[in-house]
């Protein structure tokens, strides 16, 4: 066996042969399927999983290094999170930090001028192939009133929106008062990223592995 070094600690894009698959239940956005993998040593499992389209996520950072975060309900939860602005990529061809910037802009009425790739992450790989692209969007202006023209729904109504600054972010999320996932990766990245000035982010447009 080869052996492993730091070097190698890279994902890496690999695929299983699937000897059948079955579709056990499909939605809108969502659909379970069953698929059954050939394993090592010649053996076969059943492996059920989540397919879902990807969502992009956007940690806004405003001139005095605060995030902006919105209250959300989510149901299988059962809990009122804070998060960041974020949706799923539901416009086939477009562009995902193109995708962000109307969530941004339909969510807390915010336009960015200045766009990075902050953080890649799958949402729970053992369950489900959602991706999700955290961007950092920085250069804010506040949409104007008269300028907005998207109606909230549902979960949507009325969600309040608040600037934290980024070290008491990171001390949130340490002592687990924020769950949502690109959040804590957001958070998290942006205060790692913050120690050269944002430098070393990957632009906007990056490939995805």
């Amino acid at each position: 066996m080869k052996r492993i070094g730091v070097a190698d600690v890279a994902d890496s894009p690999e695929e299983w042969e699937v000897v059948a698959s079955f579709d056990r239940f499909e939605s809108k956005i969502i659909s379970v399927r069953t698929d059954r993998v050939r394993m090592p040593l010649d053996d076969t499992a059943d492996r059920d999983y989540v397919t879902h389209p990807g969502s992009v996520a956007v940690l806004a950072l405003d001139e005095h290094e605060r995030v902006l975060m919105l209250r959300q309900y989510r149901h299988p939860v059962r809990g009122m999170l804070w998060e960041l602005p974020a949706g799923i990529r539901d416009v086939s061809g477009e562009p995902t930090w193109l995708t962000a910037a109307r969530e941004l802009a339909e969510e807390a009425a915010y336009r960015a001028t200045t766009w990075h790739t902050l953080v890649d992450l799958y949402s729970s790989p053992g369950m489900t192939n959602e991706r999700i692209r955290v961007f950092l969007a920085r250069g804010l202006t506040e949409i104007p009133e008269s300028e907005r023209d998207f109606e909230h729904h549902h979960e949507e109504i009325g969600m309040p929106v608040v600037w934290v600054p980024l070290a008491e972010a990171v001390g949130k999320v340490q002592s687990g008062m924020i769950h949502n996932s690109p959040a804590v990766a957001g958070i998290l990245a942006a205060y790692a990223a913050f120690a050269d000035g944002f430098a070393s982010l990957r632009p906007a447009d990056a490939p995805e592995a």
